[in-house]
């Protein structure tokens, strides 16, 4: 049994992007935590406040976790104004030492959103920390693969499509059915996200010859393929 963390600025970024690696982890018994730095509350709908959106959003967050009987923990930053600081970079180091992720999913480092660049840097730092013996904090050392750089639509700039993850197909009905649970997938008007995110998956399938995947990108030190022979 592995445990997959991954690491959204705002709630609803993994959901989507590496949301159906989730669900099908989470179908082989696979231990999920999805950590929302922010809670996404500023792309709140008319008649609906900040506040109650943030409300709201948290809810979302709780039942798509809950149907893949996986852990929500929203780390309550403002929308927007993610700090690039060392305070949420030992928080995300306890996280991870806490929970102990194989695996560590979150945004790659050029986005045309400020939260998901911000983040990009803070998560990076924070998988360093963790692994480290020679600091001590509440929780033992952990060290985690990656990070994993989801295919996210804000995030292309030089984005490579390196890693090709095959998503089951109960994983994508199981996705397909609770990110519904996110209001703003559906009724967005800037933006139709399932739309553009469940056709990615199955276009990203064709290319694995599978049915559905996900891309990851990864940082270039680590695409290192060594062999014996040719």
């Amino acid at each position: 049994m592995k445990t997959i963390m991954a690491i959204g600025a705002h709630i609803g970024d993994m959901e989507l992007t590496a949301g159906g690696i989730l669900a099908t982890a989470a179908l082989n018994s696979d231990k999920i935590i999805i950590v929302s730095v922010t809670a996404g509350e500023r792309g709140n709908p008319q008649n609906t406040t900040v506040e109650q959106y943030k409300t709201q959003k948290i809810l979302e967050a709780s039942n798509f976790a809950k149907a893949l009987k996986a852990t929500s923990v929203i780390l309550g930053y403002k929308d927007g104004e993610i700090p690039n600081n060392d305070i949420i970079r030992w928080e995300i180091c306890d996280l991870i030492r806490k929970y102990k992720p194989d695996t560590i999913i979150t945004h790659w480092r050029k986005s045309i959103h400020k939260d998901h660049e911000v983040t990009y840097n803070v998560v990076k730092d924070a998988q360093f920390f963790a692994g480290l013996a020679s600091i001590e904090r509440q929780y033992p050392p952990h060290f985690a693969k990656g990070p994993y750089y989801a295919e996210n639509w804000e995030d292309g700039m030089d984005f490579e499509k390196y890693v090709y993850i095959k998503i089951s197909e109960e994983g994508f009905n199981l996705w397909n059915k609770i990110i519904d649970y996110h209001w703003f997938v559906n009724n967005s008007e800037c933006y139709p996200y399932k739309k553009y995110y469940s056709q990615l998956k199955s276009i990203r399938g064709i290319e694995a010859r599978a049915l559905y995947a996900e891309v990851f990108n990864l940082e270039e030190h680590h695409k290192r393929v060594v062999k014996d022979e040719i």
